[in-house]
């Protein structure tokens, strides 16, 4: 799917937007920021904001107890596979999951969301976790993080919203209700040679299946964006202490193609360390019927889609992706 770098000097640019003002309550700022979001939303459809308010601390924190975890022998893991889970949390291991036909993702995972031994709906349920002792600090830490990513997720709805020229609590209640689904994937990426760099995937070519999408991710890089009007993929360079946002495809449909939804994968790089990311998905409201936003309607315009009841699109994808 297209060359893996440009044939020319052309690149993508990825924006970095400070979002402090924002949270600090600048009105300047904001209509700054705001301005700055839609625009990067629009294209590349991928951006990195800092000034998040997210510790460097507890993302530090996060990364290291992921390492801790990944380390544990294979068997320990395995006792947690996601097959144990009806939503899908848990473990998995190297090669299970296929974005792209022809590569097996080369990575392991471990996937949380909003801890409900109740729930029975989908992606609903309680989470699995190691013994402490095992691992300790592992489920506090990683539910601290899950928590701080879900109050940056709202605010950066509420940008979005005002960029969009709607109420800004127009998708308060689409990121944090009881039923809004949201999940967190953490991934260990196994090194590679350098004979077999760029001929393997991280993550196999995809966009993703939500609203919106943050990523933390070390230093090692490996993620690429896809040039649709060139065919060209593009690098998305690690920015200290910065999320990586992607608009996911229930907002490109939900804004009628204003905003992008843009294929990316991960390249797995020439290096002799693991690579280490963690993804934030906001998936929505389970109930919540996605349908043109008035705003993003011009005048003798037609929805390019047809109604979706959020459960039905986000099953047909997960569905699809094992």
């Amino acid at each position: 799917m297209g060359s893996v770098t440009p044939d020319s000097d052309f690149k993508v640019t990825i924006p970095v937007i400070d979002i402090s003002g924002y949270l600090a309550r600048d009105a300047a700022a904001t209509a700054s920021i705001v301005s700055d979001l839609h625009s990067a939303a629009i294209s590349p459809g991928f951006f990195q904001i800092t000034g998040h308010g997210v510790s460097s601390e507890l993302r530090l924190r996060v990364l290291n107890t992921l390492k801790a975890f990944f380390a544990l022998p294979a068997d320990r893991k395995k006792r947690l596979h996601r097959g144990n889970s009806n939503s899908l949390r848990g473990y998995e291991s190297v090669g299970e999951q296929r974005l792209e036909a022809a590569f097996a993702d080369q990575k392991e995972g471990f996937m949380i969301g909003e801890d409900l031994p109740d729930g029975k709906r989908f992606l609903q349920g309680p989470n699995q976790w190691p013994d402490e002792e095992e691992c300790p600090g592992f489920r506090e830490t990683f539910m601290e993080y899950f928590g701080e990513l879900r109050k940056l997720s709202k605010a950066m709805f509420r940008l979005m919203a005002e960029g969009l020229g709607l109420e800004k609590q127009y998708f308060d209640a689409f990121v944090d209700s009881r039923d809004s689904v949201t999940m967190c994937r953490a991934h260990r990426y196994p090194p590679t040679t350098p004979e077999q760099a760029g001929k393997t995937r991280g993550i196999g070519a995809h966009s993703d299946f939500g609203a919106l999408t943050f990523l933390m991710q070390d230093d090692i890089g490996g993620l690429e964006v896809f040039h649709r009007p060139t065919g060209t993929w593009h690098p998305v360079a690690p920015v200290k202490d910065a999320f990586v946002v992607n608009i996911g495809d229930m907002m490109e449909r939900w804004t009628n193609n204003r905003y992008t939804s843009t294929l990316h994968r991960v390249i797995t790089p020439a290096s002799t360390r693991d690579r280490y990311s963690v993804a934030f998905f906001n998936e929505g409201l389970l109930d919540q019927v996605i349908e043109c936003i008035p705003t993003c309607l011009e005048p003798g315009e037609k929805p390019l889609y047809e109604p979706v009841v959020v459960e039905e699109h986000l099953a047909k994808r997960y569905g699809n992706s094992y």
